[in-house]
């Protein structure tokens, strides 16, 4: 049955209760909070090749399985705790995904580090401010990377991370709200209008 009190939603949303909800309260709204960017960062890797529809219904499952993404304890997980998770029903059991998941952990805390708060850090990639399109934007004109996302793609993979390609890393910037690509026509869009 169709809410005609809905409001309109990017495409993607679809007719899904948990997209639409994950559509109007989190993606695309900034995000400075540390745990929370190490959680998106590690589902968008964990989304690779998969829906984030996929990921989405099991992220309860995901941060039960992943102590709910304590960095520093994901940082020290044993041969052990990544067999119990590769044995995990709830989550994406990719042995390569898993262990990256350990892996850019520990790539977080050296950058941390080094660099301080990791949401400063990210931000500097966008001068601290969301980007919104600079003309309107449609469905066909999201686009799947940007020069920001290859630039923040490669310093993540300099820093030690696996799993943060540059597509990986765009849909990252959407979903923390680097970048706001709210389509014309959605509720929640900012960008120019057609014929602005």
């Amino acid at each position: 049955m169709n809410d005609t009190s809905a409001p309109p939603r990017c495409f993607w949303a679809g007719e899904d209760e948990l997209m639409q909800a994950y559509h109007d309260e989190e993606w695309g709204t900034p995000v400075y909070d540390d745990r929370e960017l190490f959680e998106r960062l590690l589902l968008e890797g964990f989304q690779a090749g998969l829906s984030w529809r996929t990921i989405l219904h099991k992220r309860e499952n995901f941060r039960r399985a992943f102590d709910h993404f304590d960095v520093e304890k994901i940082a020290a997980y044993d041969e052990g705790k990544i067999a119990s998770l590769l044995a995990d029903p709830g989550i994406v059991r990719n042995r390569l995904k898993v262990r990256g998941a350990v892996r850019n952990a520990k790539a977080f805390l050296r950058l941390v580090g080094a660099q301080g708060a990791f949401s400063d850090w990210l931000w500097r990639f966008v001068d601290g401010t969301p980007l919104l399109p600079a003309a309107p934007l449609t469905p066909e004109r999201v686009p799947a990377q940007t020069d920001i996302a290859r630039v923040l793609s490669n310093a993540l993979r300099k820093a030690g991370f696996t799993f943060v390609g540059p597509t990986i890393c765009y849909a990252f910037m959407q979903s923390v709200g680097m970048v706001d690509d709210h389509v014309v026509g959605c509720f929640k869009y900012r960008g120019p209008l057609p014929g602005s």
